[in-house]
């Protein structure tokens, strides 16, 4: 007799609460009862006959064998969307240009641009990456039909809040998170992050110096390991070769979130307005749990 069919449903259960790192943020990314969709992994791990999810004091991560299922599950997950979207907009086609920063776009938009490119093969994707303020100036000139932005969370009210980073400082190297005056490795100005670095440094009375500045992300992670100094990162882009430092016992500041907003631009063609819900539906609800320091 031929098994029943996994309901994908489940499977979007699960991969909902690894991307958002518990149960409660993903009922809500979901909008369900935390109580549903602990119900759904349960039967998921029933159906599969393994243990998916370990459930932490602060974060819910996925076991060795739930690391190989996630990402078949989205696959499965990603191809139900791209036959959905393909019988419902065979014809969609055109240029989309989009920025981001850089540290967003190499972390949060390729698996999101492979599946809109997978699903609208005739849409050309243009994808800008700069500081924010620079794609600010890009997008008020017409260069940009959705531009990602960084902004303080009580900040302008233009864009659809998208995203909420819980800051930190990062670094290879404790002691060099003790020197005085402090070490800061980070991007050229304008750059969001060099500037909420500096001013809470300021604000604590911290003294502190520039001791490598390099507009590529990957410069600045290599100067970070070669310990010339600690910077400011998102929380879930600190690499893993690379410590969230503990701000109270090191004496540095505590920093609030940063929001990353999503602008468009007047009068959206169709497959700009395509990717606009694409973005919004993957991000809008995403993590918000923190996790431990080192």
């Amino acid at each position: 007799m031929d098994s029943p069919a996994l309901d994908t449903e489940l499977l979007r259960s699960f991969v909902a609460v690894v991307d958002s790192g518990g149960f409660s943020a993903a009922a809500e990314r979901l909008h369900r009862t935390q109580s549903a969709v602990s119900l759904q992994i349960k039967r998921l791990e029933a159906r599969l006959g393994v243990r998916l999810l370990d459930r932490g004091p602060r974060r819910v991560q996925p076991t060795l064998e739930g690391e190989m299922i996630l990402e078949q599950a989205r696959r499965i997950l990603q191809l139900g969307e791209e036959l959905l979207t393909r019988a419902r907009e065979p014809e969609l086609a055109g240029l989309v240009r989009l920025g981001a920063p850089e540290d967003f776009a190499t972390t949060r938009l390729p698996r999101l641009l492979a599946a809109f490119a997978a699903a609208h093969p005739r849409v050309a994707l243009e994808v800008t990456c700069e500081l924010t303020l620079e794609l600010l100036e890009r997008f008020a000139a017409g260069g940009l039909d959705l531009a990602l932005i960084k902004r303080e969370p009580a900040g302008p009210a233009e864009g659809k809040r998208v995203w909420r980073e819980p800051l930190v400082w990062a670094g290879a190297d404790l002691a060099v998170a003790e020197a005085d005056p402090l070490p800061l490795v980070c991007s050229p100005q304008p750059c969001v992050l060099r500037k909420r670095a500096i001013a809470a440094l300021d604000a604590a009375s911290r003294p502190w110096r520039i001791a490598y500045s390099c507009g590529s992300l990957a410069g600045n992670h290599a100067a970070l390991r070669a310990r010339l100094g600690i910077t400011v990162l998102p929380l879930d882009m600190v690499p893993h070769d690379l410590m969230v430092l503990d701000d109270a016992a090191l004496g540095l500041p505590a920093l609030a979130d940063l929001e990353v907003a999503l602008l468009e631009a007047p009068a959206l063609p169709p497959p700009a307005a395509r990717l606009r819900e694409y973005i919004v539906r993957e991000l809008e609800h995403g993590p918000r749990t923190v996790c431990g320091t080192l």
